[in-house]
């Protein structure tokens, strides 16, 4: 069993972290108490915020600097350090306001998905995927300010505690030994990934991503993290959302995990033909006149246009290029989704050519690295037949 590591700022909210560490002790979990004041405030934890602060690469100085703002920043880099400097970590409890969870939030994103991270914060409440991101951390609204014990805070943090102490002291069984398959899925891909998948059988544990922007960035974040030994990244339209300002975009870094950790990697233009805005009136006006879909009353499509589709293969092909280990883009000619197909409203072979072309012109070629045509939609048999067989030729 690891440690729990209950970390805050000590010169503000001492008596609530004590109060934590100490329900963290009773319920049987071994705490250890981290420090991350901005300010040089002695053996207040465990760790002092002198030693964590040690752990900047510009060391103490670059953290005690007297600016609230910068000082902030600057210790936020130094834990995240600190912390991935400990093999010993089973659980992480942050308590905070704005600038507390900004500082503490970033160091629990760069840990391992599966260890236990809860964050007690007053932001909680509002828009927390800037503190969240990929990474599975639970945040818990303080209710009341975290400044001071009272009626309220008391339970709430109580909870928070014992939430921890769960997940550092019972031990989740691992799963089947099954190497894990990154796969992404949007709604109009989901035959393929479902065929694939049953195709798969046995030979693996698949993990499917919905291509939500978080989706993708959660997938390669497990892939950076060692959990995932091979990707089916069918589903790549979060892209089409990073170029044409869509509301599902995984970010400029899309694809640099594979890069980075060489897994083999067989991919798809799945949703390539679609952008992602909210209800029908939150399109840019910008865009009026392009071919819109309403998939519901929280989700309308835009067809992607010929010079968005050149655009995305270039996005592609820059990437595929960086990865230096096994990959494979497959590209469908029927279709890249249910909308794109004969007799469907995002049905636009010219703007697919366009796409197809793009990548096959300037993804440079290897043994290796490889473009392939096939000549079925995305959701035919077919294709999945073709996506599992380079699946298995880059195992090899």
């Amino acid at each position: 069993m690891g440690l729990a590591y209950v970390i805050g700022t000590y010169d503000t909210k001492g008596a609530e972290l004590t109060y934590v560490a100490d329900l963290v002790r009773g319920a049987g979990g071994d705490v250890v108490t981290v420090d991350v004041s901005t300010t040089r405030s002695g053996p207040a934890a465990d760790v002092s915020a002198e030693t964590v602060a040690g752990h900047h690469p510009d060391g103490e100085a670059a953290v005690f600097t007297g600016d609230r703002g910068s000082a902030v920043a600057a210790m936020s880099v130094a834990l995240e350090r600190f912390l991935s400097s400990r093999d010993d970590v089973a659980g992480v409890l942050g308590l905070g306001g704005s600038g507390g969870t900004a500082l503490i939030t970033p160091a629990m994103r760069a840990l391992p998905v599966g260890i236990g991270k809860v964050m007690v914060s007053t932001v909680a409440s509002g828009d927390v995927a800037p503190y969240v991101g990929a990474a599975d951390v639970a945040m818990l609204y303080s209710v009341t300010d975290v400044a001071g014990l009272n009626r309220i805070s008391r339970k709430v943090l109580g909870n928070a505690a014992h939430a921890l102490a769960g997940m550092v002291t019972h031990e989740i069984p691992d799963a089947a030994d099954l190497p894990a398959v990154g796969l992404t899925m949007f709604g109009v891909t989901t035959p393929c990934v479902t065929a694939v998948t049953k195709a798969l059988g046995e030979l693996v544990d698949p993990l499917v991503f919905h291509a939500t922007g978080t989706g993708g960035r959660a997938m390669e974040k497990l892939v950076d993290d060692g959990l995932v030994s091979s990707v089916l990244d069918i589903t790549t339209t979060e892209i089409c959302d990073l170029i044409a300002g869509g509301v599902m975009a995984a970010g400029e870094d899309r694809l640099d995990a594979i890069a980075r950790r060489r897994v083999p990697y067989v991919g798809s233009c799945g949703a390539l033909d679609m952008v992602n805005f909210g209800g029908r009136a939150t399109v840019p006006a910008r865009y009026a006149d392009r071919l819109l879909y309403v998939h519901n009353p929280q989700v309308t499509l835009m067809r992607t246009s010929l010079d968005e589709c050149v655009a995305i293969g270039r996005f592609l092909a820059r990437k595929l290029n960086a990865c230096e280990g096994p990959v494979w883009f497959l590209l469908p000619v029927g279709g890249v989704s249910a909308l794109d197909a004969p007799g469907q409203p995002f049905w636009d072979p010219d703007a697919d050519e366009a796409l197809f072309a793009t990548l096959e012109s300037e993804v440079r070629q290897t043994e290796h690295r490889r473009v392939v045509r096939v000549p079925h939609h995305l959701n035919d048999s077919e294709f999945a037949a073709a996506l599992v067989a380079a699946w298995q030729e880059v195992q090899k």
